[in-house]
């Protein structure tokens, strides 16, 4: 049995999720959401260009997560429902199709991104897609309230880590048929190409084309 590993933004879905949850929000939230996310998003755009794409990701998720706090589960399922409507015609349909094929030969399917977890939920759920899970995570209290915080954002070498420690858990070490497949698009999922024994890079950027045909890694693209 095989452990396939799936990224979201630029390889399931080619689309960008910062843009739809911006469309999103346009419609559903009040002045003063918007005031957190407008602050959140100023902040993002100046992080970026300091310290570059990922910790321009942290600081966008990060202010939406405050605009969640107070919000109950059921009310972010909403939420993220129209995102998936908005963004449902950017879904990547010849990987679909590629992780049926796996699936039906016995693969374990993950979507391992560090995009936000009730989104992936939602999309997935969408696309009638029967797979795990991994993404960042929107804390709760107990009480099912939204705290307004983030788990770890799963990107880079964390994405590594929650591959391992899946493998560890399922106890796959011991299994000669144990492989990791990992289809994903961009430099910062370098790490997890290293790690996986199939790396393929899906719709690659020239920066990219150039990586993978460095290191002999296939290239799936529509």
């Amino acid at each position: 049995m095989a452990v396939v590993t799936v990224d979201f933004d630029g390889t399931l879905y080619q689309g960008n999720s910062f843009k739809v949850m911006f469309q999103a929000a346009q419609k559903e939230y009040s002045f003063k959401q918007w005031g957190i996310v407008g602050f959140g998003i100023v902040k993002a755009e100046v992080v970026g260009l300091l310290k570059g794409k990922n910790a321009f990701r942290l600081e966008f998720f990060k202010a939406f997560a405050k605009s969640f706090k107070g919000k109950t589960k059921a009310e972010l399922d909403e939420f993220f429902e129209q995102l998936v409507k908005i963004g449902k015609e950017d879904v990547h349909h010849d990987l679909v199709q590629e992780i049926r094929e796996h699936q039906h030969n016995g693969d374990t399917v993950i979507i391992l991104s560090g995009a936000l977890h009730p989104f992936l939920n939602a999309f997935t759920k969408a696309l009638e897609l029967d797979v795990h899970v991994i993404s960042t995570e929107i804390e709760f209290e107990q009480n099912g309230v939204c705290t307004g915080k983030l788990g770890s954002i799963i990107n880079g070498d964390e994405k590594v880590k929650k591959v391992q420690e899946w493998v560890d858990r399922e106890d796959l070490q011991k299994s000669d048929t144990a492989e990791i497949w990992a289809y994903a698009d961009s430099e910062s999922d370098i790490p997890l190409f290293q790690f996986a024994t199939y790396p393929v890079v899906v719709n690659p950027n020239q920066s990219m084309k150039e990586i993978a045909k460095k290191n002999n890694w296939p290239i799936f693209a529509t």
